[in-house]
């Protein structure tokens, strides 16, 4: 009871304060009275006992004012009043707020876009239930499809047959599913409607139970959508349903033709679910493993194709588990022998499998993006100490300035601390609007980041929206700045002597000041030049890979992707389609030559099968090579030079010898010391180590990885396949090479597509030139936002010089004048102002550029082509950063030699 009573009083004080206010005069005035009638009980006369009660209780504001500050009222009221007093003063200073609150927006919403990202990216967990009971079978993102050993005999990638072994005979999960590790691409048409592309995901029948899945609409997919014979089945993601199908509830259960088949729409996934992995363009349907148009995959033993994810049941560990699964994969390897031919028994024991959490799913993207995230937090963390720091000097500057104020106030009886709580109540004001803002800022920066991480993307499952923990962020990183870098100038400004600063005798306290302003500035300075250094390091390692000789072409080349299968073109009917693109194609006006492939360099897939040298014992060291079908013209095409011997072209028809082409790499590899030309290797087994014959050899192109040295790799003839063997390398590329720009030809290239096959669907079309920038999305992220954190982190550097050397020549003026009066020259007094600040920026470089060094040895795993001492981009870096700080300098240096004697000598 008391408490409430407490509570209700306070309350009543705040907003009854009027008559609270006359109550409580009433009641010391009876107070008083009552007290003075005592006095005059003792002989007092009544003025003598009034004065007496006065002298002895204290006058009665002094009495109200006790009496009130024993309330927790109070502190809410002077809170108020300190709250209301900084917006008066804030609001009279408009360039000092507008500088502080965009100076923080921009340091805060910085942090809070990288680690928007940070949060959606490496953090969030799947939508699924219990995410903590999922592991992955693997500790890579090897893709896409492999034979015999993978990366350190760990594996990652399954054949079915061997998923099926695991998950049949591993009881401690309660499920085990398979997916294919990319998104295929899906012609779908529905009834009255032209088809159309779309992206699918093909998974074993328990995927969604495995990841306790319930539907938006619907039903999900079982396992005996996944049976052989069962009516063709499929699931929609929530998105595409609702974009692309305008939430229209009829279409569950309704039929549209999926690549030729007639498929079901079972349901539609939960909202926020994009699959097992987090990716640009996630899978717009989810189709049953069964119904794979390329079966060929699942029936060979041999083809590791397939991802797996399992549930672990309660009260089994990880490490008992795996050591179960590589025990079973090993028996599993040494029943199967066909699998890796002539394998010696040694080896099988090197095989084995590592259970990884996949609480965020197969974290490809986690793993491209982690180190990059990592150091853009790091940057934009350096960019909010930069600004803090100047923030924190301003704030000094202010509060110098403020001096003879805060003098007064003390001289009246303020105490220290209701004066350093006023001015932090300004500094948290301050540092809230500054986060404020900072969220529009990190919600705009986030947009851009995704367009840029993303180049080419139509959709990413990642909101740029901040979410609660990021808004948490946000708010700590807000109220941290405002308490760290406003309590300093705060409890200084509170520390000056009354009777000095009303005298103008401030020379004391300006230099105290000045002893804090200093090392901030060259603590920014010194900040400045690490991100100036690293953002000139990994520009620079963007340039080198982007003008990295990669082995083709990309200028004037249009790329065309397209893919068959899904428009009801069968085997037999391949061949004709082939023949007329190709005759079509070179017609179109402007086009130089046309080729095709089954894929084209730098497109994002890549084919890999071990190979079997005629008359050699083989060799699975190594990973096994890669491989391409091309058609005629391709290598000219493309522009990747014949090196020896010839190319494919049209002579190598189905019937002619069957022959390849080799880079440079698989005939070092493979042929060392010794002419390739006329040799023979094959695919498959032993048997077929005859079946092609080395007829040139091209230079090394990267295919797939841009950082390393290009994979060994043959070429083969589009239909050129062993006798009885089905055709299972399907044309998805046309590679053209054009006259003039790429883009103003696709109309052209489009029609004449229409013209010789109807039906057949173009998937995208782009230039070369931007599917290989498309794989630099991160290093550009990285590269573009380094360079802007580091173009801001110079702008503030040299703010906050031109700051301190102004605040220097203000509090300097009158000895400015005395050494004019006495005969100084201009030259002598410039000299005299640009020395301190000159002295500052060596002394920040000097702590800088070992600090940049430093950091420099941790980025050296992202850099390509550059070395992280590298001494232009260090000497550049630092004279840049000299140049624009000692211009910043010289402006109020310069006015320093302005300064009138007569009016310096009157200064105050």
């Amino acid at each position: 009871m008391p408490f409430l009573r407490n509570i209700t009083s306070g309350l009543r004080s705040l907003f009854r304060k009027e008559q609270v206010d006359r109550e409580l005069d009433e009641e010391l005035r009876a107070y008083q009275e009552m007290a003075a009638e005592e006095k005059m009980k003792q002989g007092m006369s009544r003025k003598e006992a009034v004065r007496a009660v006065r002298l002895e209780r204290g006058s009665l504001e002094v009495s109200k004012e006790i009496v009130r500050s024993g309330g927790w009222e109070f502190f809410i009221e002077t809170c108020w009043q300190d709250l209301r007093y900084a917006i008066r003063t804030l609001r009279n200073s408009p360039a000092f707020t507008a500088a502080v609150v965009l100076t923080l927006a921009l340091g805060i919403g910085a942090n809070t876009a990288i680690f928007t990202l940070t949060d959606a990216v490496m953090l969030k967990s799947l939508p699924v239930a219990n995410p903590g009971q999922l592991y992955r079978l693997g500790d890579n993102n090897n893709c896409c499809v492999m034979e015999g050993t993978q990366n350190g005999g760990s594996f990652v990638l399954y054949s079915y047959a061997l998923y099926k072994e695991l998950r049949d005979h591993t009881p401690e999960f309660s499920e085990l599913a398979a997916f294919e590790p990319w998104t295929s691409d899906l012609n779908v048409r529905r009834a009255g409607s032209a088809a159309q592309p779309y992206k699918g995901e093909y998974v074993s029948g328990n995927y969604f139970p495995m990841f306790g899945i319930e539907p938006f609409a619907g039903r999900v997919l079982g396992p005996a959508d996944d049976s052989p014979g069962a009516p063709p089945a499929v699931v929609m993601s929530y998105h595409t349903w609702q974009r692309r199908f305008g939430s229209d509830p009829s279409v569950v259960g309704s039929t549209v033709n999926i690549n030729g088949v007639a498929c079901t729409i079972r349901g539609v996934t939960p909202r926020g679910f994009y699959g097992d992995t987090l990716r640009s363009d996630p899978p717009d349907f989810w189709l049953p493993l069964a119904g794979d148009p390329e079966k060929w995959r699942l029936q060979n033993a041999a083809t590791e194709s397939l991802y797996a994810i399992g549930r672990l049941k309660p009260g089994f560990t990880p490490d008992s588990v795996q050591a179960r699964l590589t025990v079973e994969l090993q028996q599993w390897l040494s029943g199967h022998r066909e699998v890796i031919p002539d394998r010696s028994q040694k080896d099988i024991p090197q095989q084995h499998i590592r259970l990884t959490p996949a609480a965020g799913g197969v974290q490809q993207m986690q793993t491209d993006y982690a180190t990059g995230l990592q150091l853009l937090l790091t940057l934009s963390g350096l960019l909010l100490l930069i600004g803090c720091a100047n923030i924190a000097n301003l704030l000094l500057a202010r509060g110098s300035a403020n001096r003879p104020q805060i003098a007064v106030r003390l001289a009246l009886g303020a105490a220290r601390s209701r004066l350093i709580r006023q001015m932090l109540t300004e500094s948290l004001l301050l540092a809230i609007a500054g986060g404020l803002a900072g969220l529009y800022v990190a919600y705009a920066g986030a947009h851009a980041i995704l367009l840029l991480a993303f180049r080419g993307a139509q959709y990413v499952p990642i909101d740029a929206r901040p979410s609660l923990p990021v808004l948490g962020f946000a708010l700590l990183v807000s109220l941290g700045t405002g308490i760290v870098f406003g309590i300093a100038p705060a409890w200084m400004a509170s520390r000056c002597d009354p009777a000095g600063a009303l005298r103008g005798a401030g020379r004391s306290g300006s230099d105290r000041f000045s002893t804090v302003q200093k090392p901030l500035l060259i603590a920014q300075v010194a900040f400045s030049i690490v991100l100036l250094i690293g953002a000139g390091l990994v520009t620079q390692s963007l340039r080198n890979l982007e003008d990295q000789n990669f082995g083709f072409m990309t200028e004037s080349r249009l790329i065309v992707n397209i893919e068959p299968g899904l428009s009801g073109y069968t085997e037999d009917k391949l061949p004709g389609l082939y023949q007329r693109l190709q005759e079509a194609l070179p017609q179109i006006p402007g086009v130089l030559s046309a080729s095709l492939s089954c894929y084209s360099p730098l497109g994002g897939s890549n084919w890999n099968t071990w190979v079997f040298i005629e008359g050699k014992m083989q060799d699975y060291r190594g990973t096994a090579p890669s491989w391409d079908r091309v058609g005629p013209h391709y290598f000219d095409t493309v522009g990747t030079r014949l090196l020896e011997g010839r190319v494919i072209d049209e002579r190598d028809t189905p019937g002619a010898p069957h022959v390849a082409v080799i880079n440079e790499t698989f005939a070092h590899r493979f042929f060392p010391n010794e002419n390739p030309i006329g040799q023979h290797f094959g695919m498959g087994d032993a048997s077929h180590s005859g079946d092609n014959q080395v007829v040139g050899v091209v230079e090394d192109a990267k295919y797939q990885d841009t950082r390393g040295p290009a994979y060994a790799t043959f070429f083969l003839p589009l239909l050129q396949v062993p006798p009885g063997e089905p055709l299972n390398g399907w044309v998805r590329a046309i590679e053209l090479h054009v006259a003039g720009k790429p883009e103003n030809l696709e109309p052209a290239v489009r029609k004449a597509i229409t013209n010789v096959a109807p039906h057949l669907i173009v998937l995208n079309m782009m230039s070369f030139g931007e599917q290989v920038a498309r794989n630099f999305n991160q290093e550009r992220l990285i590269a573009r936002l380094t360079e802007l954190f580091g173009a801001l982190a110079l702008i503030l550097a040299c703010v906050g010089l031109y700051g301190v050397t102004a605040y220097a020549v203000a509090r300097r003026t009158n000895e400015i004048g005395i050494r004019i009066a006495l005969g100084a020259d201009r030259r002598n007094v410039l000299g005299l102002v640009l020395r301190a600040a000159i002295f500052q920026l060596g002394l920040g470089l000097a702590i800088g550029i070992p600090a940049a060094l430093a950091g420099g040895n941790l980025l050296a795993s992202q850099l390509y082509g550059v070395k992280s001492y590298d001494p232009v981009i260090l000497g550049v870096a630092a004279v840049v950063l000299a140049g624009c700080a000692i211009v910043a300098a010289y402006v109020p240096a310069r006015r320093a030699t302005r300064v009138d004697p007569l009016v310096a000598l009157r200064y105050e």
